[in-house]
């Protein structure tokens, strides 16, 4: 597992779990309780993992590709994510969907699914992780064009303040051919939101 870094190229964990242990204490909790013993160092590990976004480049993984003559739509759909919300570090989470026209080059489709995941764990919105998914394609691929919709539920709205469950925002990037052309954007949504499209 990859860790968050911090300048010293470790995950601070002693400082995490002061932090945590300060939070507990600050909503009026006794962090000495049973129950309480072992959360500082818990979340520590936690925020250790859903983080490990902050110091890599997600571009990485679209840098071992292969020639092909193939000039078509590539498309992954329904890529689970999960995300913290920069706001209120609650999460968010749903699926993205990805698609690219290669000019000459692709890359594994493991690959697309790797870079939402190191976007997506760091603090975000879900618009900048729409974006950033899709100029990181745009950039390191150098395809006709990249789309990228997201739909995702937001415990910040959903358990807090408005609290309507069961909403779903849904962001999208479009570049090049899929910001152009009106068809080829139109097939792409066709794709991701027909089920049974052929």
């Amino acid at each position: 597992m990859t860790h968050v870094l911090n300048r010293n190229g470790s995950v601070d964990m002693e400082r995490l779990e002061a932090a945590v242990l300060e939070m507990l204490q600050a909503i009026g909790e006794d962090p000495g309780r049973e129950g309480l013993l072992e959360t500082p160092r818990r979340i520590s590990e936690m925020y250790a993992e859903i983080f490990d976004g902050l110091h890599i480049d997600p571009r990485e993984y679209l840098k071992v590709g292969f020639e092909v003559a193939h000039d078509e739509m590539v498309l992954l759909r329904d890529i689970p994510f999960y995300s913290m919300c920069e706001h209120h570090f609650l999460p968010f989470h749903g699926l993205a969907h990805v698609g690219y026209l290669p000019e000459g080059r692709v890359v594994g489709i493991s690959k697309l699914a790797r870079v939402v995941e190191g976007y997506a764990r760091r603090p975000q919105i879900q618009e900048q992780l729409t974006s950033q998914v899709a100029e990181a394609i745009m950039e390191t691929l150098e395809p006709d064009g990249v789309a990228v919709v997201i739909e995702a539920e937001h415990l910040c709205m959903t358990m807090r303040g408005a609290k309507k469950p069961g909403s779903r925002m849904v962001t999208s990037a479009m570049r090049g051919m899929f910001k152009r052309s009106s068809v080829t954007r139109s097939e792409f949504l066709a794709l991701v939101h027909g089920r049974h499209y052929h």
